[in-house]
Protein backbone atom coordinates (compact mmCIF):
# COMPACT_ATOMS: atom_id res chain seq x y z
CA UNK A 1 0.00 0.00 0.00
CA UNK A 2 1.62 1.93 1.40
CA UNK A 3 3.84 3.77 -0.34
CA UNK A 4 1.22 5.48 -3.36
CA UNK A 5 -1.18 5.80 -0.67
CA UNK A 6 1.50 7.93 1.57
CA UNK A 7 2.42 9.97 -1.59
CA UNK A 8 -1.39 10.78 -2.61
CA UNK A 9 -1.73 11.95 1.77
CA UNK A 10 1.46 13.96 1.11
CA UNK A 11 0.22 15.65 -2.54
CA UNK A 12 -3.36 16.49 -0.66
CA UNK A 13 -1.59 17.49 2.20
CA UNK A 14 0.93 19.90 -0.13
CA UNK A 15 -1.92 21.34 -2.43
CA UNK A 16 -4.69 22.25 0.48
CA UNK A 17 -1.79 23.37 3.00
CA UNK A 18 -3.12 21.40 5.47
CA UNK A 19 -0.62 19.31 7.86
CA UNK A 20 0.18 15.73 7.04
CA UNK A 21 -1.00 14.23 10.67
CA UNK A 22 -4.56 15.99 9.79
CA UNK A 23 -4.73 14.28 6.59
CA UNK A 24 -3.99 10.91 7.92
CA UNK A 25 -6.18 11.71 11.15
CA UNK A 26 -8.98 12.41 8.60
CA UNK A 27 -7.92 9.34 6.43
CA UNK A 28 -8.60 7.13 9.85
CA UNK A 29 -11.99 8.51 11.05
CA UNK A 30 -12.99 7.83 7.01
CA UNK A 31 -11.50 3.84 7.60
CA UNK A 32 -13.34 3.86 10.97
CA UNK A 33 -17.09 5.26 9.36
CA UNK A 34 -16.62 2.66 6.97
CA UNK A 35 -15.87 0.24 9.80
CA UNK A 36 -18.97 0.74 11.59
CA UNK A 37 -21.11 -0.14 8.28
CA UNK A 38 -19.81 -3.75 9.10
CA UNK A 39 -18.97 -4.57 12.60
CA UNK A 40 -21.47 -3.57 15.22
CA UNK A 41 -19.01 -2.61 17.59
CA UNK A 42 -16.27 -0.33 16.95
CA UNK A 43 -14.99 0.96 20.51
CA UNK A 44 -12.02 -1.61 20.35
CA UNK A 45 -10.39 -0.39 16.67
CA UNK A 46 -7.68 1.94 16.07
CA UNK A 47 -5.29 2.79 13.99
CA UNK A 48 -1.49 3.16 13.92
CA UNK A 49 0.96 4.60 11.20
CA UNK A 50 4.03 2.81 10.53
CA UNK A 51 6.27 4.79 8.82
CA UNK A 52 9.20 2.76 7.92
CA UNK A 53 6.96 0.78 6.44
CA UNK A 54 4.56 3.70 4.99
CA UNK A 55 1.44 1.53 5.99
CA UNK A 56 -1.65 2.54 7.92
CA UNK A 57 -2.26 -0.38 10.47
CA UNK A 58 -5.79 -0.83 11.26
CA UNK A 59 -6.74 -2.97 14.79
CA UNK A 60 -8.89 -4.58 16.32
CA UNK A 61 -8.12 -5.38 20.39
CA UNK A 62 -10.28 -7.77 21.48
CA UNK A 63 -10.20 -9.77 25.32
CA UNK A 64 -9.35 -13.63 25.14
CA UNK A 65 -11.71 -15.71 27.03
CA UNK A 66 -13.07 -19.42 26.82
CA UNK A 67 -16.44 -18.99 25.13
CA UNK A 68 -16.54 -16.25 22.83
CA UNK A 69 -20.20 -14.64 22.98
CA UNK A 70 -19.52 -11.44 21.34
CA UNK A 71 -17.13 -12.01 18.29
CA UNK A 72 -16.18 -8.57 18.07
CA UNK A 73 -14.45 -7.90 21.12
CA UNK A 74 -13.56 -11.39 21.92
CA UNK A 75 -11.39 -14.23 20.78
CA UNK A 76 -10.68 -17.75 22.41
CA UNK A 77 -7.83 -18.40 24.12
CA UNK A 78 -6.54 -20.63 21.27
CA UNK A 79 -6.84 -18.33 18.42
CA UNK A 80 -5.07 -15.82 20.65
CA UNK A 81 -1.98 -18.00 21.30
CA UNK A 82 -1.70 -18.17 17.42
CA UNK A 83 -1.20 -14.42 17.34
CA UNK A 84 0.57 -14.30 20.75
CA UNK A 85 1.84 -17.28 22.49
CA UNK A 86 1.54 -15.67 25.66
CA UNK A 87 -1.76 -14.85 25.70
CA UNK A 88 -3.60 -16.05 28.72
CA UNK A 89 -7.19 -15.59 30.21
CA UNK A 90 -8.28 -11.64 30.23
CA UNK A 91 -5.73 -10.57 28.41
CA UNK A 92 -6.06 -8.02 25.29
CA UNK A 93 -4.36 -8.80 21.78
CA UNK A 94 -4.49 -6.71 18.51
CA UNK A 95 -5.56 -8.06 15.63
CA UNK A 96 -4.40 -6.50 12.57
CA UNK A 97 -7.27 -5.85 9.67
CA UNK A 98 -6.83 -5.66 6.26
CA UNK A 99 -9.23 -3.53 5.33
CA UNK A 100 -8.64 -3.58 1.45
CA UNK A 101 -9.87 -7.21 1.60
CA UNK A 102 -12.09 -7.02 4.47
CA UNK A 103 -14.40 -3.98 3.58
CA UNK A 104 -16.37 -4.15 0.49
CA UNK A 105 -15.91 -1.86 -2.99
CA UNK A 106 -19.27 0.24 -1.29
CA UNK A 107 -17.61 0.94 2.07
CA UNK A 108 -14.26 1.90 0.27
CA UNK A 109 -16.16 4.43 -1.85
CA UNK A 110 -17.77 5.71 1.31
CA UNK A 111 -14.48 5.85 3.01
CA UNK A 112 -13.40 8.01 0.13
CA UNK A 113 -16.68 10.38 0.30
CA UNK A 114 -15.62 10.79 4.08
CA UNK A 115 -11.75 11.28 3.71
CA UNK A 116 -12.34 14.42 0.27
CA UNK A 117 -15.22 16.17 2.88
CA UNK A 118 -12.82 15.60 5.97
CA UNK A 119 -10.15 17.18 3.96
CA UNK A 120 -12.61 20.20 2.74
CA UNK A 121 -13.36 20.43 6.21
CA UNK A 122 -9.70 21.07 7.50
CA UNK A 123 -9.08 23.24 4.75
CA UNK A 124 -11.76 25.66 5.52
CA UNK A 125 -10.26 25.72 9.24
CA UNK A 126 -7.46 26.79 8.40
CA UNK A 127 -8.39 29.10 5.83
CA UNK A 128 -10.57 30.59 8.95
CA UNK A 129 -7.49 30.39 11.27
CA UNK A 130 -5.24 31.93 9.39
CA UNK A 131 -7.62 35.06 8.19
CA UNK A 132 -9.42 35.34 11.13
CA UNK A 133 -6.42 36.93 12.86
CA UNK A 134 -5.72 39.08 10.05
CA UNK A 135 -9.02 41.14 10.25
CA UNK A 136 -7.79 45.21 10.12
CA UNK A 137 -4.98 44.56 8.04
CA UNK A 138 -4.03 45.33 4.01
CA UNK A 139 -4.26 42.28 1.65
CA UNK A 140 -3.23 42.61 -2.06
CA UNK A 141 -4.94 39.87 -4.42
CA UNK A 142 -6.18 39.27 -7.87
CA UNK A 143 -9.34 39.70 -9.15
CA UNK A 144 -10.61 36.58 -10.13
CA UNK A 145 -14.53 37.36 -11.04
CA UNK A 146 -16.79 39.92 -11.56
CA UNK A 147 -20.60 38.98 -10.86
CA UNK A 148 -23.41 41.99 -10.63
CA UNK A 149 -20.52 44.73 -9.48
CA UNK A 150 -19.26 42.12 -6.66
CA UNK A 151 -15.86 41.21 -7.03
CA UNK A 152 -14.29 37.95 -6.37
CA UNK A 153 -10.50 38.34 -5.47
CA UNK A 154 -7.73 35.40 -5.20
CA UNK A 155 -5.91 35.90 -2.48
CA UNK A 156 -3.29 32.58 -2.91
CA UNK A 157 -4.52 30.40 -0.72
CA UNK A 158 -8.10 31.21 -0.50
CA UNK A 159 -11.10 33.62 -2.24
CA UNK A 160 -12.53 36.42 -0.70
CA UNK A 161 -15.44 39.08 -1.55
CA UNK A 162 -15.19 42.58 -2.31
CA UNK A 163 -19.12 43.89 -1.83
CA UNK A 164 -20.10 46.50 -4.47
CA UNK A 165 -20.78 48.44 -1.44
CA UNK A 166 -17.53 48.62 -0.19
CA UNK A 167 -16.19 49.64 -3.65
CA UNK A 168 -15.03 53.47 -3.95
CA UNK A 169 -17.55 55.13 -6.21
CA UNK A 170 -16.97 55.06 -10.23
CA UNK A 171 -13.73 52.12 -9.79
CA UNK A 172 -14.18 49.54 -12.41
CA UNK A 173 -12.65 45.90 -12.08
CA UNK A 174 -11.38 43.32 -14.68
CA UNK A 175 -10.34 40.39 -14.65
CA UNK A 176 -6.34 39.66 -13.69
CA UNK A 177 -6.17 42.90 -11.88
CA UNK A 178 -4.27 43.53 -9.07
CA UNK A 179 -5.96 44.76 -5.93
CA UNK A 180 -5.70 46.19 -2.73
CA UNK A 181 -8.10 46.10 0.18
CA UNK A 182 -8.75 46.05 4.26
CA UNK A 183 -10.41 42.43 5.72
CA UNK A 184 -13.03 43.94 7.72
CA UNK A 185 -14.57 40.41 8.99
CA UNK A 186 -14.37 36.76 8.01
CA UNK A 187 -17.30 34.68 8.15
CA UNK A 188 -18.06 31.07 8.84
CA UNK A 189 -20.31 29.50 5.77
CA UNK A 190 -21.48 26.34 4.30
CA UNK A 191 -18.81 26.76 1.73
CA UNK A 192 -16.34 28.02 3.21
CA UNK A 193 -15.01 30.93 5.15
CA UNK A 194 -15.98 34.16 3.44
CA UNK A 195 -13.65 36.87 3.63
CA UNK A 196 -15.22 40.27 3.71
CA UNK A 197 -12.67 43.11 1.79
CA UNK A 198 -13.73 46.99 1.80
CA UNK A 199 -11.95 50.25 0.10
CA UNK A 200 -14.11 52.56 1.18
CA UNK A 201 -12.73 51.81 5.44
CA UNK A 202 -11.28 55.03 6.70
CA UNK A 203 -9.03 52.44 8.19
CA UNK A 204 -7.76 51.61 4.55
CA UNK A 205 -6.54 54.86 4.11
CA UNK A 206 -4.70 54.50 7.15
CA UNK A 207 -3.13 51.26 5.96
CA UNK A 208 -2.26 52.69 3.02
CA UNK A 209 -0.40 55.83 4.68
CA UNK A 210 1.89 53.40 7.20
CA UNK A 211 2.55 51.52 3.88
CA UNK A 212 3.83 54.59 2.29
CA UNK A 213 4.93 56.65 5.14
CA UNK A 214 7.87 54.99 6.89
CA UNK A 215 7.72 57.68 9.85
CA UNK A 216 3.85 56.18 10.52
CA UNK A 217 5.20 52.96 10.35
CA UNK A 218 7.65 53.19 12.85
CA UNK A 219 4.79 55.52 14.54
CA UNK A 220 6.76 58.56 14.93
CA UNK A 221 4.37 60.23 13.40
CA UNK A 222 0.47 58.93 14.05
CA UNK A 223 -2.76 59.85 12.42
CA UNK A 224 -5.20 60.72 15.02
CA UNK A 225 -8.19 61.04 12.69
CA UNK A 226 -9.59 60.43 9.54
CA UNK A 227 -12.58 62.01 7.67
CA UNK A 228 -13.89 60.67 4.73
CA UNK A 229 -16.25 60.53 1.52
CA UNK A 230 -15.31 57.89 -0.17
CA UNK A 231 -14.51 58.28 -3.99
CA UNK A 232 -14.79 62.48 -3.32
CA UNK A 233 -12.57 64.15 -0.80
CA UNK A 234 -10.57 62.59 2.98
CA UNK A 235 -8.93 64.70 5.49
CA UNK A 236 -6.13 63.39 7.80
CA UNK A 237 -5.23 64.65 10.65
CA UNK A 238 -1.74 63.88 11.49
CA UNK A 239 0.85 63.95 14.66
CA UNK A 240 3.98 64.03 15.28
CA UNK A 241 6.00 62.93 18.46
CA UNK A 242 9.34 64.39 17.53
CA UNK A 243 9.07 68.06 17.15
CA UNK A 244 11.98 67.86 14.51
CA UNK A 245 9.69 66.22 11.46
CA UNK A 246 6.69 67.79 9.81
CA UNK A 247 3.99 65.40 9.73
CA UNK A 248 2.24 66.74 7.22
CA UNK A 249 6.05 67.51 4.94
CA UNK A 250 6.39 63.62 5.49
CA UNK A 251 3.09 62.50 5.01
CA UNK A 252 3.18 64.16 1.46
CA UNK A 253 6.82 63.34 0.17
CA UNK A 254 9.42 65.10 -1.97
CA UNK A 255 7.23 66.80 -4.82
CA UNK A 256 4.16 65.23 -3.28
CA UNK A 257 5.45 61.19 -4.46
CA UNK A 258 4.12 59.64 -1.51
CA UNK A 259 0.51 60.91 -0.87
CA UNK A 260 0.10 60.98 -4.74
CA UNK A 261 0.60 57.29 -4.88
CA UNK A 262 -2.51 56.48 -2.42
CA UNK A 263 -4.29 58.89 -4.34
CA UNK A 264 -4.14 57.17 -7.25
CA UNK A 265 -5.09 53.47 -5.20
CA UNK A 266 -7.86 55.42 -4.05
CA UNK A 267 -9.11 56.49 -7.51
CA UNK A 268 -7.81 60.18 -7.55
CA UNK A 269 -9.83 60.74 -4.46
CA UNK A 270 -8.42 63.94 -3.01
CA UNK A 271 -6.48 63.73 0.23
CA UNK A 272 -6.23 66.80 2.75
CA UNK A 273 -3.87 66.47 5.45
CA UNK A 274 -4.12 68.50 8.81
CA UNK A 275 -1.72 68.76 11.34
CA UNK A 276 -3.66 67.90 14.72
CA UNK A 277 -4.12 69.96 17.71
CA UNK A 278 -5.54 69.59 20.97
CA UNK A 279 -7.05 73.01 20.85
CA UNK A 280 -10.57 72.49 18.89
CA UNK A 281 -10.27 75.98 17.88
CA UNK A 282 -7.36 76.03 16.12
CA UNK A 283 -8.26 72.17 15.07
CA UNK A 284 -11.16 73.76 13.02
CA UNK A 285 -9.34 76.26 11.95
CA UNK A 286 -6.49 73.89 10.22
CA UNK A 287 -9.60 71.61 8.74
CA UNK A 288 -11.10 74.76 7.15
CA UNK A 289 -8.05 75.93 5.39
CA UNK A 290 -7.46 77.71 3.22
CA UNK A 291 -10.53 79.69 4.35
CA UNK A 292 -9.64 82.13 6.46
CA UNK A 293 -11.44 81.87 10.16
CA UNK A 294 -12.75 85.34 11.66
CA UNK A 295 -14.18 83.85 14.97
CA UNK A 296 -14.97 80.97 16.50
CA UNK A 297 -18.06 80.45 19.55
CA UNK A 298 -17.38 77.47 21.63
CA UNK A 299 -20.63 75.47 23.02
CA UNK A 300 -17.97 72.98 24.72
CA UNK A 301 -21.59 71.55 26.88
CA UNK A 302 -23.16 70.25 23.70
CA UNK A 303 -20.03 69.89 21.39
CA UNK A 304 -20.73 72.70 19.26
CA UNK A 305 -18.75 75.73 17.22
CA UNK A 306 -20.36 78.61 15.09
CA UNK A 307 -17.24 79.12 12.90
CA UNK A 308 -17.43 83.19 11.03
CA UNK A 309 -15.36 82.92 7.92
CA UNK A 310 -15.14 85.94 5.32
CA UNK A 311 -17.66 86.51 3.17
CA UNK A 312 -16.04 85.53 -0.43
CA UNK A 313 -14.64 82.33 1.69
CA UNK A 314 -18.25 81.17 2.71
CA UNK A 315 -18.65 78.64 -0.08
CA UNK A 316 -14.81 77.58 0.08
CA UNK A 317 -15.16 76.95 3.81
CA UNK A 318 -18.55 75.04 3.10
CA UNK A 319 -17.79 73.19 0.14
CA UNK A 320 -19.48 71.63 -2.41
CA UNK A 321 -23.17 70.54 -1.17
CA UNK A 322 -21.06 70.98 2.19
CA UNK A 323 -18.86 68.32 1.74
CA UNK A 324 -15.72 70.55 3.44
CA UNK A 325 -18.19 71.27 6.24
CA UNK A 326 -19.10 67.81 6.96
CA UNK A 327 -15.55 66.37 6.73
CA UNK A 328 -14.16 69.09 9.06
CA UNK A 329 -17.18 68.26 11.71
CA UNK A 330 -16.14 64.54 11.02
CA UNK A 331 -12.48 64.77 11.70
CA UNK A 332 -12.57 67.02 14.97
CA UNK A 333 -15.75 65.89 16.36
CA UNK A 334 -17.75 68.90 16.75
CA UNK A 335 -20.89 69.99 15.09
CA UNK A 336 -19.50 73.04 13.14
CA UNK A 337 -21.84 75.86 12.01
CA UNK A 338 -20.39 77.94 9.02
CA UNK A 339 -21.26 81.26 8.53
CA UNK A 340 -20.13 84.61 7.06
CA UNK A 341 -18.87 87.71 9.07
CA UNK A 342 -21.72 89.34 7.70
CA UNK A 343 -24.71 87.04 8.57
CA UNK A 344 -22.75 86.58 11.96
CA UNK A 345 -23.13 90.38 12.67
CA UNK A 346 -26.78 90.44 11.17
CA UNK A 347 -27.86 87.36 13.72
CA UNK A 348 -26.02 88.94 16.62
CA UNK A 349 -27.81 92.31 15.86
CA UNK A 350 -30.70 90.09 15.78
CA UNK A 351 -29.83 88.19 18.95
CA UNK A 352 -29.38 91.66 20.62
CA UNK A 353 -32.57 93.11 19.96
CA UNK A 354 -34.58 89.67 20.78
CA UNK A 355 -33.13 88.82 24.16
CA UNK A 356 -35.64 88.36 26.51
CA UNK A 357 -35.08 87.74 30.32
CA UNK A 358 -36.09 83.47 31.04
CA UNK A 359 -38.63 85.45 34.02
CA UNK A 360 -40.51 86.29 30.61
CA UNK A 361 -41.10 82.48 30.22
CA UNK A 362 -44.82 81.14 31.54
CA UNK A 363 -44.57 79.07 34.28
CA UNK A 364 -40.68 80.77 35.42
CA UNK A 365 -41.28 82.08 38.44
CA UNK A 366 -38.53 84.16 40.47
CA UNK A 367 -37.18 81.31 42.85
CA UNK A 368 -36.86 79.58 39.40
CA UNK A 369 -35.20 82.09 37.48
CA UNK A 370 -33.06 82.47 39.86
CA UNK A 371 -31.81 79.08 39.63
CA UNK A 372 -31.55 78.91 35.75
CA UNK A 373 -29.43 82.42 36.43
CA UNK A 374 -27.05 80.82 38.35
CA UNK A 375 -26.94 77.87 35.62
CA UNK A 376 -26.18 80.51 32.62
CA UNK A 377 -29.51 80.21 31.40
CA UNK A 378 -30.49 83.57 31.82
CA UNK A 379 -32.09 84.42 28.41
CA UNK A 380 -35.49 82.69 26.30
CA UNK A 381 -32.83 82.01 23.77
CA UNK A 382 -30.40 79.74 25.92
CA UNK A 383 -33.31 77.81 27.60
CA UNK A 384 -34.16 76.63 24.20
CA UNK A 385 -30.73 76.03 23.04
CA UNK A 386 -30.34 73.78 26.14
CA UNK A 387 -30.39 70.31 27.00
CA UNK A 388 -33.13 67.81 28.81
CA UNK A 389 -29.69 66.78 30.57
CA UNK A 390 -28.57 69.96 31.56
CA UNK A 391 -31.49 71.13 32.54
CA UNK A 392 -32.23 68.44 35.07
CA UNK A 393 -29.43 69.26 36.97
CA UNK A 394 -30.66 71.91 38.37
CA UNK A 395 -32.42 70.90 41.66
CA UNK A 396 -36.10 71.13 41.44
CA UNK A 397 -35.90 70.51 38.15
CA UNK A 398 -37.43 67.19 37.07
CA UNK A 399 -37.36 65.76 33.27
CA UNK A 400 -41.06 66.46 32.21
CA UNK A 401 -40.52 70.23 33.57
CA UNK A 402 -37.22 70.54 31.18
CA UNK A 403 -39.18 69.25 28.26
CA UNK A 404 -42.07 71.72 28.91
CA UNK A 405 -39.70 74.72 29.27
CA UNK A 406 -37.24 73.91 26.32
CA UNK A 407 -40.86 73.41 24.07
CA UNK A 408 -42.24 76.96 25.52
CA UNK A 409 -38.96 78.71 25.10
CA UNK A 410 -38.58 77.69 21.34
CA UNK A 411 -42.16 79.04 20.44
CA UNK A 412 -41.60 81.86 22.47
CA UNK A 413 -38.44 81.95 20.23
CA UNK A 414 -40.28 81.62 17.27
CA UNK A 415 -42.55 84.23 18.16
CA UNK A 416 -40.01 86.81 18.81
CA UNK A 417 -38.22 86.22 15.07
CA UNK A 418 -41.38 86.32 13.51
CA UNK A 419 -42.14 89.58 14.52
CA UNK A 420 -38.65 90.71 14.00
CA UNK A 421 -38.47 89.90 10.65
CA UNK A 422 -42.10 91.19 9.80
CA UNK A 423 -40.33 94.71 11.32
CA UNK A 424 -37.60 94.02 9.22
CA UNK A 425 -39.89 93.30 6.09
CA UNK A 426 -41.92 96.36 6.96
CA UNK A 427 -38.76 98.91 7.11
CA UNK A 428 -37.20 97.68 3.78
CA UNK A 429 -40.77 98.43 2.37
CA UNK A 430 -40.62 101.71 3.53
CA UNK A 431 -37.14 101.86 2.58
CA UNK A 432 -38.32 101.31 -0.98
CA UNK A 433 -40.93 103.28 -1.69
CA UNK A 434 -38.80 106.08 -0.38
CA UNK A 435 -36.09 105.26 -2.93
CA UNK A 436 -38.72 105.49 -5.61
CA UNK A 437 -39.78 108.52 -4.54
CA UNK A 438 -36.29 110.06 -4.53
CA UNK A 439 -35.82 108.71 -8.12
CA UNK A 440 -38.33 110.60 -9.95
CA UNK A 441 -37.13 114.03 -8.74
CA UNK A 442 -34.29 115.11 -10.52
CA UNK A 443 -32.48 117.98 -9.48
CA UNK A 444 -30.67 120.77 -12.05
CA UNK A 445 -27.22 119.11 -10.91
CA UNK A 446 -28.24 115.71 -12.15
CA UNK A 447 -25.59 114.79 -15.01
CA UNK A 448 -26.19 111.93 -17.27
CA UNK A 449 -22.70 110.69 -18.10
CA UNK A 450 -23.33 107.31 -19.30
CA UNK A 451 -26.15 108.69 -21.60
CA UNK A 452 -24.19 110.09 -25.09
CA UNK A 453 -27.35 110.41 -27.05
CA UNK A 454 -28.82 112.69 -24.44
CA UNK A 455 -28.96 116.10 -25.37
CA UNK A 456 -30.89 119.54 -23.87
CA UNK A 457 -33.55 121.88 -26.09
CA UNK A 458 -30.49 123.92 -26.56
CA UNK A 459 -28.49 121.41 -28.32
CA UNK A 460 -30.97 120.63 -30.51
CA UNK A 461 -31.70 123.78 -31.59
CA UNK A 462 -27.81 124.23 -32.44
CA UNK A 463 -27.76 120.79 -34.35
CA UNK A 464 -30.95 122.03 -36.34
CA UNK A 465 -29.08 125.08 -37.39
CA UNK A 466 -26.11 123.75 -37.47
CA UNK A 467 -26.55 122.32 -41.18
CA UNK A 468 -28.16 125.84 -42.57
CA UNK A 469 -24.77 127.70 -41.75
CA UNK A 470 -22.62 124.90 -43.14
CA UNK A 471 -24.34 125.40 -46.50
CA UNK A 472 -24.14 129.13 -46.95
CA UNK A 473 -20.15 129.04 -46.39
CA UNK A 474 -20.18 126.44 -49.28
CA UNK A 475 -22.05 129.00 -51.84
CA UNK A 476 -19.93 131.98 -50.67
CA UNK A 477 -16.62 129.49 -50.99
CA UNK A 478 -17.96 128.48 -54.81
CA UNK A 479 -18.62 131.78 -55.63
CA UNK A 480 -14.97 133.23 -54.63
CA UNK A 481 -13.56 130.47 -56.60
CA UNK A 482 -15.84 131.04 -59.49
CA UNK A 483 -14.77 134.92 -59.33
CA UNK A 484 -11.18 133.83 -59.21
CA UNK A 485 -11.41 131.77 -62.20
CA UNK A 486 -13.31 135.01 -64.53
CA UNK A 487 -10.65 136.99 -63.39
CA UNK A 488 -7.56 134.80 -64.24
CA UNK A 489 -9.58 134.62 -67.94
CA UNK A 490 -10.03 138.18 -68.27
CA UNK A 491 -6.42 138.45 -67.51
CA UNK A 492 -5.54 135.71 -69.79
CA UNK A 493 -7.40 137.42 -72.60
CA UNK A 494 -5.55 140.63 -72.69
CA UNK A 495 -2.22 139.17 -72.47
CA UNK A 496 -2.53 137.33 -76.39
Amino acid sequence: MAFDMLEAMTMIAREKNIELEAVIETLEESLLAAAKKKYANTDNISFKFDRKNNELLMMATKRVTNEVNESDVEISIEEAREIDSSADLGDEVDIYIDYEAEFGRNAIASAKQILVQKVREKERDRIYDEYIDKIGTLIAGVVQQVDKGNVIVNLGRGESLLPIKEQIPREKFRQGDRVRALIIDVQKASRGPQIILSRVNNEFVRALFALEVPEIFEKVIEIRTIAREPGERTKVAVYSSDERIDPVGACVGIKGVRVQSIVRELNNERIDIVPYSSNPEVFVTRALAPANVVTIELNEEEQKMTVVVEEDKLSLAIGRSGQNARLASKLTGWKVNIMSDVEYDISKHMEAELLAPVGQLEGVGPKLEERLSEANIATVQRLAESSIETLTKIEGLGQKTAETLIERSKELVEVLEEEYRKKKEAEREAQKELSAKDKDKLSVGDVFEDDDDYVTEEDDVQKAEQPEVEADEDEKEENEEKETDDKTEEDTGEKV
